[in-house]
């Protein structure tokens, strides 16, 4: 479990990192399962419901750049939440009763895996109150040459920045719109097998890997069960399915909470690289968060 401290540090800077989580056991099935994952990209010409693909991906030279809901369509990534470390963790940071919201994992292949520019990820589903929040596990060592996740401390306090671009959302925000100080970012590296908790308020974003390593990162998005999305739930039978503590409820808790939808859609459709494709500018290249 995480120590008092870790937990006021959560609260007050929006995220925290806990080292050394999972076992060496833990990690190496979870990386070949992956690794597995990443061979099967192997003669695609295209984006599918599994794999986001680089754009210098070729069917025989396979590049991706994310898994799209792993837990929907392998049980390994399903059965991981269930992990009674992470749990604990959750329950310490959210509520006795946590709910899957979604996950996905990201990968930065050496010498040029993707940026992702500035961004909230309230900005892309908003809830009735935000105890919510993503867990970033490590499934590599997370170092500033590869791409780290970086988190703005304190902004999970502030607004719902503007994440739309010429009328349209675009997933992402523009950091000198607002006058904000990139140099307190703070990059989240830790050893593989760790885990990064970060509040769904909280600006973020990450570089491009520059290093000669990888940089796999699996990420969930956790709430509150009685945090509901403003989105709407289509199919009642398969929200409650998510809880993995807790009974349902059906009474959401309504709490005076920042709002800006995610309207109208993105001109990009697909994962947040294709969203953040509308903006011109790459603040995540500037040299505060490239070093």
């Amino acid at each position: 479990m995480l120590s008092k401290a870790q937990v006021e540090q959560y609260r007050e800077d929006g995220y925290v990192v806990a080292e050394n989580v999972l076992d060496r056991s833990e990690l190496a099935t979870l990386r070949g399962k992956l690794q597995e994952l990443l061979e099967g990209a192997r003669g695609l010409t295209g984006h599918t419901e599994i794999y986001d693909l680089e754009p210098f991906h070729k069917p025989d030279d396979p590049r991706v750049r994310r898994i799209k809901t792993p837990h929907k369509f392998f049980p390994l990534f399903r059965e991981f939440v269930q992990n009674p470390k992470l749990l604990r963790i959750l329950q310490q940071l959210l509520a006795p009763a946590v709910r899957l919201h979604g996950s996905k994992i990201n990968i930065k292949a050496p010498q040029g895996g993707a940026a992702v520019e500035w961004h909230q990820d309230w900005a892309f589903y908003p809830h009735t109150n935000d105890d919510v929040l993503a867990v970033g596990v490590m499934l590599d060592d997370c170092m500033m040459e590869n791409g780290p996740l970086m988190i703005l401390p304190g902004t999970h306090t502030g607004p719902v920045y503007d994440h739309h671009f010429e009328g349209y959302f675009a997933g992402a925000m523009d950091p000198t719109r607002y006058g904000l100080d990139l140099s307190r970012s703070v990059a989240l590296t830790a050893p593989a097998g760790s885990m990064s908790f970060h509040h769904a308020r909280v600006l973020h974003a990450s570089a491009q890997n520059t290093s000669n390593r990888s940089r796999w990162l699996l990420l969930y998005e956790f709430t509150a069960a009685d945090a509901w999305p403003l989105s709407g739930v289509s199919d009642l039978d398969e929200f409650n399915g998510r809880l993995l503590s807790g009974e349902p409820t059906l009474e959401p808790r309504l709490e005076k909470v920042p709002v800006r939808l995610p309207l109208p859609p993105a001109l990009h459709q697909g994962s947040i690289y294709e969203n953040q494709r509308a903006m011109k500018k790459a603040a995540v290249r500037e040299p505060a968060l490239a070093m």
